[in-house]
């Protein structure tokens, strides 16, 4: 086995349980390894950190998979892992409740497999291979979900881009049972069904389901404007809290026919318009017309390096802006954002840097990120990538 020595000051990160060895931490590379391979990981000392699978086109060459020399990663290893994710979900009440079907088992670094994400939706396993190393071990870990999930279905939502960066090439579809058309299962008694062919994440965004819950609890009686609805996931909960009023707006318009299709299988389409439009022209249409009681924003990532930070900063301030203007005062302002470069304490401030430039104010009520079916570990920030804000907006004080 290759062996990776890492350079000094880039240790300790890795010794306290980050799993990611960045390519400008590596001092070189003892022995022959191709992609994918299993790699061993030592600091400047010589001292085993632990063991991954090497991409060596990466950022991040080697994502650490085991903290010892003997642990063999095989369809065993896989299991006992699975196993341990669907324990750990059922202690929180997730994947137990037929209420709620669709979640996710696996959450790659967070579940100690980085390099896989694995989604239930309903009795249909979508799994997503972010490395080679993992794509080359695509059969072991298809049977090791078999035995631990008995899916009627397994299918591959790997995305190309993934697999541009990573050298394979993804094999998007049917990989085990029995070949499905859509994607069927509910979340807190809702009901969904997705094409497959809409080609969002694993086929839906399990990680706001706790934030869709609050928006439920806060709709009733309001005038509710879902940005970025994908498939009105907000609106149908802001329709079943009592919305007097919700308009859903999403570039897709795949999305917002199966999000119609989704509020009329729910008995829930008397009140919700769905349209295919740009929100942020919706949004500043809003500003100029008459606004809405609660105003969700919650746009797809706008922060996918750190490098692309600063920009995607300029980004948020301006949607915040987009949104307090279509707020009415007293209303409430949901701004939301999936990038793990961008923390809460960054979004807050493009909240305030926004609100200032619509002369309005924003009282940050309550701060909302994944739940339990997405965990971190402790020493791994990045992790962490989901935050939302709910405000109130009101005019500014002179």
């Amino acid at each position: 086995m290759a062996t990776i020595r890492l350079k000094p000051g880039h240790v300790q990160p890795l010794w306290a349980g980050h799993p990611w060895v960045f390519a400008q931490a590596i001092d070189d590379l003892r022995g022959g390894a191709t992609a994918g391979d299993e790699v061993s990981v030592i600091d400047p000392r010589g001292n085993f950190i632990g063991r991954g699978l090497y991409s060596p086109g990466s950022a991040i060459p080697v994502r650490i998979l085991v903290r010892d020399v003997t642990t063999a990663i095989d369809v065993p290893f896989f299991v006992r892992k699975f196993t341990r994710a669907r324990e750990l979900r059922s202690e929180f009440g997730l994947g137990t409740d037929e209420g709620t079907t669709g979640l996710r088992w696996i959450h790659a670094e967070g579940d100690g497999l980085p390099g896989i994400i694995v989604d239930r939706l309903g009795d249909t396993i979508a799994v997503q291979f972010l490395t080679i190393g993992m794509k080359l071990r695509d059969r072991m870990i298809v049977q090791a979900l078999e035995e631990v999930f008995r899916p009627k279905t397994i299918y591959d939502r790997t995305p190309a881009s993934v697999g541009k960066n990573e050298g394979f090439e993804p094999t998007p579809g049917h990989l085990a049972g029995e070949p499905i058309e859509r994607f069927t299962f509910s979340e807190r008694g809702l009901k969904y069904s997705v094409p497959t062919e809409l080609g969002q994440k694993t086929g839906y965004y399990f990680d706001q389901r706790g934030l869709r819950g609050r928006v439920e609890e806060l709709a009733k009686g309001r005038r509710v404007l879902d940005s970025y609805s994908y498939v009105g996931s907000f609106a149908l909960a802001a329709a079943r809290g009592g919305a007097k009023e919700i308009v859903a707006v999403d570039e897709s318009a795949l999305a917002s026919e199966v999000g119609a299709e989704c509020a009329r299988l729910n008995g829930l389409d008397a009140n919700i318009t769905f349209a295919r439009a740009d929100a942020r022209k919706v949004l500043k249409e809003a500003g100029e017309k008459q606004g809405y009681d609660l105003t969700i924003v919650d746009p797809p990532r706008l922060a996918p390096t750190r490098g692309s930070r600063d920009q995607a900063l300029v980004a948020y301030s301006k949607l915040a802006e987009l949104g307090a203007r279509a707020t009415n005062p007293g209303g409430l302002l949901v701004l939301c954002s999936c990038s793990a470069a961008v923390d809460l304490f960054a979004l807050t401030r493009a909240l305030a840097n926004g609100t200032l430039r619509a002369n309005v104010q924003a009282q940050v009520l309550e701060r909302w990120t994944q739940g339990a079916d997405h965990p971190v570990p402790a020493a791994f920030p990045e992790g962490l990538y989901l935050k939302a804000l709910i405000a109130r907006i009101e005019p500014r004080i002179t």
